[in-house]
């Protein structure tokens, strides 16, 4: 069986649907499924889009946690601060505008969802490690 490798471009993909899924979800333009939410779409619409959007959410949140486990995810995150606020003092935003700040979050949430879709994958490749899922026989 050939095994495909994980590459920069297998990193951004899974960025890219992070990406997409949280800014489907939510982002400070208004058009998003909470902007959605709010307007006169059809009520089944709606909860067809939220459907698929907590498919999305599930299935990012299961594979970071197992993944990258409480400490990972908390490190993942604190990478992604310090590179904002690394960013914040080198002048690149202000932090009283509060538009750019949620945009900013939800791409580090972004970036986190796809670190920790990725991480068993670059694991493997650092250490030789496989991750493997407990499977009850």
């Amino acid at each position: 069986m050939a095994r495909k490798e994980f590459t920069f471009v297998s990193f951004l993909l899974r960025f890219l649907f992070a990406l997409a899924l949280v800014f489907l979800t939510y982002n400070p333009s208004g058009y998003s499924w909470v902007g959605w939410l709010l307007s006169d779409t059809a009520l089944v619409y709606k909860v067809a889009g939220g459907v698929v959007l907590l498919i999305g959410w599930v299935m990012f949140l299961r594979a970071t946690w197992r993944s990258l486990g409480a400490i990972g995810t908390m490190l993942a995150l604190a990478f992604f601060a310090v590179i904002i606020w690394l960013f914040h003092y080198w002048g690149f935003f202000a932090m009283d505008d509060i538009a750019t700040i949620q945009w900013i979050v939800l791409f580090v949430l972004s970036g986190v969802l796809a670190v920790g879709m990725s991480w068993s994958h670059v694991r493997r490749k650092l250490s030789g490690q496989y991750d493997t899922d407990e499977i009850e026989g």
